[in-house]
């Protein structure tokens, strides 16, 4: 019988054929002193690159590793949550496959997630980019606090850990992963926010920079504006079944 699964590791990737190997490695060898049963879902989202032939052999060389496949390319959100629809686990952890967000940081963040807490997301600390990105991140999540109302110190952090159930009615659009913690506030939901390292990138090099993120953000954190009037906070809508 298959060991029930405990904690799913959810990792889009485009074009990442280098740092995967690496990635699984490094996941091995952080959690395999916390005995909690685990899987790494490897989100393919349509590479153009040997990341596909990378995962099908990762996968036969490492039990925990299972293969999601986009025929097209959708976009990080999407692969993001292909990966919530595919995960097992009743804890989901998402991070970025580039390396950046050390494997070694899960055990802590795991240990945030105490009892009532419901998503710890990860701020990085002393990030490894260059000036332009970091500046440029700081003027977005400042601008975003101020049109959403909702204040995350660091939303361009992919590294959270969450409890599958508040996953439940997360609404999927394209840039989706860069506000769920936002959405997650919205819907009443405990949030952690705990400080990380962050690594310089092994290998390959970044998809995003700000021309192709800053007019779809303004529009994004509008349209986030609106939800946060429109939102039916899940966690207060909690009910019990009776027969």
């Amino acid at each position: 019988m298959r060991e029930e699964i405990e904690l799913s590791i959810i990792a889009p990737a485009f074009n990442e054929q280098d740092c995967l190997p690496l990635l699984v490695r490094a996941v091995y060898a952080a959690l395999a002193p916390l005995n909690r049963p685990f899987e790494i879902l490897l989100v393919d989202d349509a590479s153009t690159d040997g990341t596909a032939e990378v995962i099908r052999s990762l996968a036969k060389e490492y039990s925990a590793v299972r293969p999601v496949t986009h025929l097209f390319n959708c976009g990080q959100s999407a692969a993001v949550a292909s990966g919530f629809r595919a995960a097992c686990g009743c804890v989901v952890i998402t991070m970025d496959a580039d390396m950046q967000n050390p494997p070694s940081e899960i055990p802590r963040l795991l240990a945030e997630l105490t009892p009532g807490t419901d998503a710890v997301c990860g701020v990085r600390r002393k990030r490894n980019d260059q000036f332009v990105r970091r500046l440029s991140s700081r003027v977005a999540n400042s601008s975003r606090d101020w049109i959403t109302g909702v204040p995350v110190r660091d939303a361009g952090c992919g590294f959270r850990v969450i409890r599958k159930e508040a996953l439940r009615e997360i609404p999927v659009f394209n840039g989706m992963h860069r506000f769920l913690t936002t959405i997650l506030k919205l819907q009443g939901f405990a949030v952690k926010e705990v400080e990380i390292a962050h690594a310089p990138r092994p290998a390959g090099k970044s998809k995003y920079g700000i021309h192709n993120r800053l007019w779809r953000g303004i529009a994004d954190c509008f349209a986030m504006r609106w939800y946060a009037k429109r939102v039916v906070p899940a966690k207060r809508c909690e009910h019990v079944n009776e027969c």
